[in-house]
């Protein structure tokens, strides 16, 4: 995944017999101890599932879509295509993976607010023809470049408007004149894209993206378009409770705005649900520098009876690494500390975390509690599954941590039942037994 190497050769660990992805990280924590202390990633196959199952059980008439950004992962990219996901594709090198694992192009949508000539270019050479579209230059461009294409307009959603700096899609009055224009150049659109935040906690947000949806689907019909699909985008933060949340708002509103009758396919991006937990990062604590703060909250080297301690902690992965995102404003949660470094009873302190750049921008983590640690103690960040989902997640692919793969056996039989098998649909993966 983008922050994440994978080995040339994907092999995947099978747990048997108890065997926790908590023993997998001990025994890697061991191995590193005895080496080189390098940060690794350990990632849980059957995690991936599991939300697959969630999705298929919760919204079994939205067919899931997933956006390569979020974790590019030869592996996941592979799991999920055997699964029968689609993916959404936002540049060429995205395309060009998701293709080099057998998907097909009509099981592609390309993204992206301004396309370049060449990428449109490449997706009608490559029949990428579900293209997304929201303003007068990219539908230009695919008239001219992709006369086979079929547009999905994006809208924009109030909660979309409150919430972001930057508005994605265009208004109702805006889709009415790109319908227009899109008559006039003889460009299919087929279908509308909205987008509700995960962080949205506003009911109605889906009410009214719903209903301008509908608007839009009429406002097609009118000029003769047979608009068939609705993509709800990807709002979805993982959680269980969450997906419920939005589904009991959405399948009555879909009920009423598009009922099965209409022939409109649903379709969704989930990207973060897919992946979050599915991925646990393990890093070294490499320097170690003390301070003080009084009772006024300012802080200064030297210790006196009224100070309390506070540590800052350097670790060996960092923002220009796995935790990029915070670049971007994600939140990286409190780690917790490896058992082998802890002991029972411990006192917490005031602590802050850092990459080992020494950059001011390379903080991790500004304030959580932890107990006094050592250099050469770890730290486990669990829900690593989209950190470098932003964009490049080195600036040097040697020093990206490695990732080992692991299922379950019931998670591996679970699959099996699905009708996934190694040699038919997931051929570039091969299974081992662990600690062999």
């Amino acid at each position: 995944m983008k922050g994440f190497v994978d080995a040339p050769n994907y092999f995947i660990e099978l747990l048997e017999g108890g065997t926790t992805l908590e023993d997998v990280i001990d025994n890697h924590v061991y191995e590193q101890n005895l080496a080189e202390k390098n940060a690794f990633v350990v990632a849980d196959l059957g995690a991936l599932m599991r939300q697959h199952v969630l999705w298929k059980t919760t919204m079994p008439l939205v067919r899931p879509f997933y956006p390569v950004c979020c974790n590019s992962s030869p592996v996941v990219i592979e799991v999920l295509s055997a699964l029968g996901v689609g993916f959404v594709c936002a540049n060429k090198a995205e395309t060009i993976l998701v293709m080099d694992h057998d998907v097909p192009p009509e099981n592609i949508i390309l993204s992206g607010v301004c396309k370049q000539l060449s990428l449109i270019k490449h997706a009608a050479k490559t029949g990428i023809n579900y293209l997304v579209c929201e303003n007068e230059a990219d539908l230009r461009k695919i008239a001219r470049a992709h006369p086979e294409a079929k547009l999905l307009l994006q809208v924009s959603t109030e909660a979309q408007v409150e919430e972001a700096s930057v508005t994605i899609g265009c208004s109702l009055k805006g889709c009415r004149h790109l319908l227009e224009m899109a008559k006039e150049l003889s460009v299919n659109v087929i279908g509308v894209k909205f987008q509700v935040l995960a962080s949205c906690r506003d009911p109605q947000a889906y009410t009214h993206a719903l209903s301008d949806a509908r608007c839009i689907f009429d406002m097609g019909k009118e000029l003769g378009f047979d608009m068939n699909i609705l993509d709800i985008g990807g709002g979805f933060s993982g959680s269980e409770f969450q997906l419920q949340q939005v589904h009991s708002v959405v399948r009555p509103l879909l009920e009423a705005y598009f009922p099965s009758a209409s022939g409109v396919s649903i379709i969704a991006e989930p990207g973060n649900f897919f992946v979050f937990s599915s991925f646990t990062l393990a890093v070294n604590v490499i320097g170690k520098k003390a301070a003080c703060r009084d009772l006024l909250n300012s802080t200064h080297d030297e210790l006196t009876p009224n100070d309390e301690p506070e540590f800052v902690y350097y670790m060996n992965d960092g923002v220009y690494g796995t935790f990029v995102g915070k670049l971007f404003g994600n939140i990286i949660a409190t780690p917790s500390v490896h058992k082998m470094s802890l002991t029972l009873d411990e006192p917490v302190f005031s602590s802050s975390l850092w990459g080992p750049s020494c950059d001011p921008l390379d903080q991790v983590v500004e304030h959580c509690l932890l107990p006094e640690l050592a250099v050469g103690d770890w730290l486990i960040f669990s829900n690593m599954g989209t950190s470098g989902q932003e964009g490049p997640a080195t600036l040097s692919d040697t020093d990206q941590p490695p990732v080992y793969y692991t299922i379950s056996t019931d998670d591996w039989f679970e699959m099996q039942e699905a009708g996934i098998s190694l040699d038919d649909t997931m051929k570039n993966l091969s299974l081992v037994q662990y600690g062999l």
